[in-house]
């Protein structure tokens, strides 16, 4: 037990608990809204790509923001700096993705994290967490396909005392800015973190202050245990005593690696036991779609599906201590070794995070089908004797779910698209079009997703274009005889003699004044037989934007004539009937390879 620990035994009532976990949401929905409202940069302003979290005196996480996919935040700090010798005023920093064992996945996102004290008796901690615009690197914006090491991708701080009972460590942040292309954007994004953790430490202060410390530990060891608690429980719902294996893929690494290979299994033991083992997932890549998994990451996963969606509960670090053992292999992709290259693996994550749901699809759980990944650019330029920087994540289609079609243009989790007043207003573009993808999402009882449409007309001298695109080879698949998504693409001057297709995971593409660029990303996987949709909503998506009426007649068997369904035709058509389709166009009960 730390020094913090409580000797006296106190108990905090349900009424009091709910009180307490309201109190701290709002403690994080203001420290949000700070953060929000200060940043410099537009992914974090715009996007929205930060997150924050309540720990216990002990640093485990207790309360998070929605969607959360990290680690052990607060152990790396704990190495270097115990929590026996930290005080009040104190705030700490870092971005060390293999110093913190993949609780920081690519090192643009930095960490920022304090204790919290009352009266001298350390009572919480309160972190920030946010991805960075540059942080220096090969390229600006510090993620590119072309990266082979992690040096390439900006500097790495390791966990560093920031602020030492409240004495900033400016030498410390001036090395950080001179580091970085844009300094202004990152001194303000900086300041903006640091804020809002401040922020946190005093709201805490105030709730501990309020029901006492004593109360405060215990409501927060509550909720660890009943995530914890509600997770196993649904664990034991769904995997029968066994081993549950899934396989998905991403295409590549943009390097020539060809198809890599994410392999998991699932055993429940006789004495219910619950082993996530990762080890046979393919070896690690040249390239920078290396995802570093932190070993709670897979508890997370699972807790974000089993608790998605339920206000009443808290996504902390009960879920992953659902699990008792995750077993990763030193080498492989998702445990790469020093110094591999890890900025674009967000492409990794997401396939990690279908695979998830595709292990409780095997195992007779009604998980969604997969899902694509969100697509990366970054558009690299001068205009008007000033340097710019578009960096963009770009939604795509969600799985269809068992009850529901999949959400459309869906960027990430908690993140958003950027408006189209913004993309013009700050750069040097013009969107010509910015739409759903017709035809993306996978055809189904339930439909996938749609991906999105963004076309752009480049109005700078010229600029640099960086690409990340997934599931042009290995389309997101689909369930119970849905099929899979639609692939993605991206074209320069579409339709025309010049037109051309950029690799998927490719950097260095140059762009000129007047030329287009034409982004659509890809659509999520359906869910049951395509024929078994009713032909009215099939309508509703022809009418709508979603299915042409080419695709509603092969993929769904409707026949649509002058805006309305043609009945007879379609009894017909749907009379003869297509077996569900093979893993390559979207079944995942043959996903075990």
């Amino acid at each position: 037990m730390s020094d913090a620990a409580i000797s006296t035994p106190a108990s905090c009532d349900p009424v009091t608990l709910e009180i307490v976990r309201g109190a701290i949401r709002a403690a994080q929905a203001e420290m949000e809204a700070l953060i929000e409202r200060t940043a410099m940069s537009a992914f974090i302003r715009e996007k929205k790509d930060f997150y924050t979290a309540l720990f216990d005196a002990d640093g485990v996480m207790a309360v998070c923001s929605n969607n959360p996919i990290f680690g052990d935040i607060t152990g790396p700090v704990f190495r270097d700096f115990p929590p026996g010798e930290m005080r009040d005023g104190d705030l700490y920093w870092y971005s060390d993705c293999y110093g913190s064992r993949g609780a920081v996945s690519h090192s643009n996102d930095q960490v920022f994290l304090a204790p919290v004290f009352l009266h001298g008796r350390r009572v919480a901690f309160v972190m920030g967490w946010a991805h960075f615009a540059d942080i220096g690197g090969m390229r600006p914006g510090s993620i590119s396909p072309d990266a082979t090491d992690i040096f390439q991708e900006g500097i790495i701080v390791p966990p560093t005392r920031l602020v030492a009972a409240g004495e900033v460590n400016a030498a410390a942040l001036n090395i950080f800015f001179r580091n970085s292309r844009f300094p202004g954007s990152a001194r303000g994004d900086t300041r903006a973190m640091m804020a809002a953790v401040t922020l946190g430490v005093a709201r805490m202060r105030e709730v501990a202050e309020r029901f006492g410390p004593l109360i405060l530990a215990d409501a927060l060891r509550q909720l660890l245990d009943r995530t914890r608690e509600l997770v196993r429980a649904r664990l034991r719902d769904t995997f029968a005593v066994g081993t549950h294996r899934f396989t998905d893929r991403i295409d590549g690494d943009g390097h020539g690696s060809g198809t890599l290979r994410l392999r998991f299994a699932l055993t429940r033991t006789e004495d219910d036991r619950f082993i996530l083992d990762a080890t046979e997932t393919d070896d690690q890549s040249p390239g920078p779609v290396n995802f570093l998994m932190n070993p709670d990451v897979p508890g997370m996963a699972l807790g974000l599906f089993f608790l998605g969606g339920d206000p009443n509960q808290v996504m902390n670090a009960g879920a992953p201590r659902a699990l008792d053992e995750v077993l990763l292999r030193d080498g492989s992709l998702l445990q790469p070794r020093f110094p591999a290259p890890l900025g674009m693996r967000g492409l990794t994550m997401m396939r990690m995070l279908a695979a998830m749901n595709g292990l409780i699809s095997v195992a007779g759980g009604e998980a969604p089908a997969a899902h694509a990944a969100y697509v990366v650019m970054l558009l690299r330029g001068v205009i008007n004797g000033k340097t710019f920087l578009m960096s963009d994540g770009i939604g795509v289609g969600y799985g269809a779910r068992p009850f529901a079609d999949g959400n459309d243009a869906v960027y990430f989790v908690a993140q958003e698209n950027y408006p189209v007043e913004f993309l013009e207003s700050e750069y040097p573009i013009r969107l010509r079009e910015y739409a759903l993808n017709r035809d993306s999402g996978g055809p189904g009882r339930w439909r996938g997703g749609c991906g999105i449409v963004r076309e752009y007309e480049v109005m700078a001298e010229q600029a640099v274009l960086a690409i990340r695109i997934d599931g042009v080879e290995n389309p997101p698949w689909g369930a119970d005889g849905g099929r899979s998504g639609g692939p993605g693409r991206v074209l320069v001057n579409p339709g025309t003699a010049a037109e051309r297709v950029l690799r998927p995971l490719s950097d260095g593409n140059r762009v000129v004044r007047g030329e287009i660029l034409r982004i659509e990303t890809g659509g999520g996987g359906g869910r049951g037989h395509p024929y078994d949709r009713p032909a009215e909503l099939v309508l509703r998506d022809v009418l709508g934007g979603m299915v042409s009426e080419g695709a509603a007649l092969r993929d769904y068997g409707v026949v649509i004539r002058d805006g309305a369904v043609d009945e007879a035709a379609t009894a017909v058509r749907r009379g003869d009937r297509p077996e569900a389709q093979a893993f390559h166009r979207g079944s995942y009960s043959n996903v075990l390879d």
